[in-house]
């Protein structure tokens, strides 16, 4: 049976003084919680910061991206290796704010992929369509074209110790989500996609849900027999939330 897991993506928020209230939130509302995994991915100038709050914790680290290299002059850029020194189990990679802001390409995603695992760090593959795709009925192709990019350029193998997150990109920041039966659908598609490679790898792969979870919607979405839990955006800032979000996956 996958356990449930739940990510929090601060994106680019936080300060030294609100991140230190907010672990300790979390350490205390979480103490004792163990039907799921939990990740925090804070920014970068936090890593160690949240790294050493989280010390002796149930609560793992992750950031919100790597680099496609692995050393030398790439200025501004952040390698896998460094990611790990610092304690990262996790990061998230194709972030649909990453697709969009810059122009990340399936390749280039492919490619950090293959930096953490190089790295022993476990990449969360970021997968979604925009609105216009869902109205022309195209979502599965979208989905099932950004996955493919990194089944083909590594392997089916990759996707041991990985996670995949749909987030659709219309249901982000905006409030709206999909409804339980409309995410479980992608999620079976996606599993099935899998499938068609390796059966016992669908079964085991999880695959969480990341558009616009809310505390009032967590239940719902994670009692669905292919959502396996949730990458959590602005709520993961709200502790009382992101504990309760947490909590539903019991």
């Amino acid at each position: 049976m996958r356990q449930k897991l739940v990510i929090g993506n601060w994106k680019m928020n936080g300060d030294r003084t609100r991140n230190a209230k907010l672990i300790a939130s979390l350490a205390k509302g979480l103490h004792g919680h163990d039907s799921c995994r939990i990740v925090i991915c804070p920014p970068f100038p936090y890593l160690l910061q949240v790294s050493d709050g989280l010390v002796n914790r149930h609560i793992s680290l992750g950031a919100q991206n790597v680099s496609q290299y692995d050393q030398g002059a790439h200025t501004g850029e952040v390698c896998a290796a460094m990611l790990a020194e610092m304690g990262c189990a996790y990061v998230l990679l194709g972030h649909s704010e990453r697709r969009q802001d810059n122009r990340e390409s399936d390749a280039e995603i492919a490619q950090k992929f293959a930096m953490a695992l190089a790295a022993g760090i476990s990449p969360v593959l970021c997968v979604g369509e925009s609105l216009a795709q869902r109205q022309a009925d195209q979502t599965e192709t979208v989905v099932a074209g950004q996955i493919r990019s990194v089944i083909d350029q590594l392997g089916i193998a990759a996707l041991t110790g990985a996670i995949i997150a749909y987030e659709p990109v219309w249901a982000i920041g905006t409030g709206e989500t999909a409804t339980p039966q409309q995410a479980q659908a992608v999620h079976l598609a996606i599993r099935n996609l899998i499938r068609e490679y390796d059966p016992a790898m669908a079964e085991q792969l999880p695959i969480l849900y990341g558009g616009s979870v809310k505390a009032d919607n967590a239940a719902a979405l994670f009692q669905q027999d292919d959502i396996d839990g949730g990458l959590i955006g602005g709520t993961s800032l709200d502790a009382e939330a992101f504990i309760q979000i947490c909590r539903a996956t019991a």
